[in-house]
């Protein structure tokens, strides 16, 4: 598939449903062909620096690859993988390399703490930030944000493995070294102006990152549908995402090998980060999901443990929404014919078809499985009511209670 097919080359959203400019992406081509005629033809770039994978540099010869189609001369300098949380430290290494390169592209090969390193070292790099303190000034809500934030100039091209979509927004998240704090950058300018997707690529990324990442991706896509605040147009692309994604997440799981069905999670991906850029405000389920993060869960290991139950602890306020998610995943063969052989039943409520799905995928489903305990719970309850997404659930968490309720759902002891 990916070469003899011609290269499908097309803006990921449509005009105006962004609040930045759409990225590029591009498909059906191998992922060096691809990014060595765009950084030659599309962003005239000559001084390239790359941000790869540790694992894929281990494991693969995808970076030797990547140098080779870009030409050695053009590269000047290249990263070999970046911590989980994206440290501080992590981001100004890279920002001091490529500026005394003068690179004028930043490419990333690989997984979403990269494209986040890629994202803030280009802000730092406009702004000339070259110190813990002074990244302190660019993160969105800072108390010494610096005014004015000059956009970010040098482009991004990203080479995604996973299906996280981080690459399609111009928000980093990244950890503070001194603090541990995590922050949210968030600059129109630093969205990356490409993403390449390669199926082949995808399938050196291990089995429960994929299908993890690609739940995550259903995440958006339930929370956006079953929102207090859905519309009908994000509805019609989560349910374009919901089509693509979890179907072909069954095919992938069970044939690896399968390159259209990976094409279809990664295309899938794209409306399901589509209905965040939207504005459509998520649920708890993404909320209490992030105060597991800095616990060391993966965002998309917390989807697959708190999906399921925030649905069945919604339901009593938007049980016709979620029959919405229902009558799309039932209306899809693969899916339903799983369904049916774990013994499930179409009046089966949304919670119990989720979980049976994800166990399907054989993905985490209890605060147990990813090593958190009873010990943990208070602090993430606390936690999660500050959370944006918390106070936009359907039935908005304002009490310490309300969440215990649903993390006691999945502690799995």
């Amino acid at each position: 598939m990916t070469t003899t097919q011609k290269e499908v080359y097309r803006a990921a959203f449509p005009p105006g449903k962004t609040p930045h400019e759409s990225p590029f992406i591009s498909y059906h081509l191998p992922f060096p062909v691809a990014c060595a005629k765009h950084v030659s033809e599309s962003f005239h770039a000559s001084r390239i620096y790359v941000l790869a994978s540790a694992s894929l540099c281990r494991n693969t010869d995808s970076l030797e690859r990547l140098c080779r189609a870009l030409g050695d001369d053009k590269v000047v300098g290249v990263r070999r993988g970046v911590r989980p949380h994206t440290y501080y430290s992590d981001i100004l290494e890279v920002v001091k390399e490529a500026h005394d390169a003068r690179a004028d592209c930043l490419i990333t090969l690989g997984g979403g703490s990269l494209s986040d390193c890629a994202k803030v070292a280009t802000l730092a790099l406009a702004n000339e930030a070259k110190t813990l303190d002074e990244l302190e000034t660019l993160y969105f809500d800072s108390p010494t944000k610096r005014d004015p934030i000059l956009p970010a100039t040098v482009p991004i091209v990203c080479i995604p493995t996973s299906l996280s979509a981080g690459e399609y927004t111009p928000i980093a998240g990244a950890t503070n070294n001194a603090t541990h704090h995590k922050h949210s950058f968030q600059e129109l300018s630093i969205g990356p102006r490409l993403i390449i997707l390669d199926p082949e690529l995808s399938i050196h990324t291990p089995a429960n990152i994929w299908l993890s990442t690609g739940i995550r991706a259903v995440d958006h896509c339930v929370e956006s549908i079953c929102s207090i605040k859905a519309t009908p147009e994000g509805d019609a692309t989560a349910e374009r995402g919901l089509r693509n994604l979890l179907p072909s997440l069954l095919v992938s799981k069970h044939e690896p090998a399968n390159l259209q069905a990976r094409l279809n999670c990664q295309l899938g991906a794209i409306y399901g980060i589509a209905a965040g850029l939207a504005r459509v405000p998520m649920g708890a389920s993404h909320g209490i999901g992030h105060q597991l993060g800095p616990l060391g869960v993966g965002h998309g290991e917390t989807s697959c443990i708190l999906l399921p139950a925030v649905m069945k602890w919604n339901s009593r306020v938007n049980s016709e929404k979620q029959q919405k998610v229902l009558d799309i995943l039932w209306s899809e063969e693969t899916i339903a014919t799983v369904l049916k052989r774990r013994g499930l039943q179409e009046k089966a409520d949304l919670g119990d078809v989720l979980d049976t799905i994800f166990r399907e995928l054989n993905t985490p489903r209890t605060l147990k499985e990813v090593g958190i305990g009873r010990e943990s719970l208070e602090a993430l309850a606390e936690g999660s009511l500050n959370d944006r997404w918390c106070k936009t659930n359907p039935i908005p968490l304002v009490q310490k209670g309300q969440v215990l309720e649903i993390l006691e759902m999945v502690i799995g002891d």
